[in-house]
């Protein structure tokens, strides 16, 4: 029988966590990816950026939890920046801007620093 620590329990959930987040986050860069490659307003820019929305206002709700347990500053930084890919979405969802590789780029280096 094994027994585990409640350290070990709560490493292995942070660990599941962020590795869904990655994974969250991926397949929003894979469909933004779609959507620039494929040009325009497309079936593939609606599907990616009603994903990528989900995806950026889940973290936010999850970012502004007092149980959160990222530092104050990086949760408000972290918030900032899925305003401004928000935004962004909303921009290309009205046909004023077609910045997918912007949000694609920051999305990069966000799920990048999650290890």
């Amino acid at each position: 029988m094994y027994q585990f620590s409640y350290a070990e329990i709560m490493e292995d959930g942070v660990a599941d966590a962020k590795d869904r987040e990655r994974q969250a986050l991926s397949r929003s860069i894979d469909l933004l990816t779609a959507a620039r490659d494929h040009g325009g307003y497309s079936r593939e820019a609606i599907e990616a950026l009603f994903y990528t929305r989900r995806v950026w206002i889940r973290f936010i709700e999850d970012l502004k939890q007092p149980e959160n347990q990222l530092g104050a500053e990086l949760r408000a930084n972290l918030i900032s920046i899925a305003i401004w890919i928000l935004k962004e979405c909303e921009r290309i969802r009205k046909r004023q801007s077609s910045n997918y590789q912007g949000i694609i780029d920051v999305t990069t280096i966000i799920r990048d620093g999650l290890k």
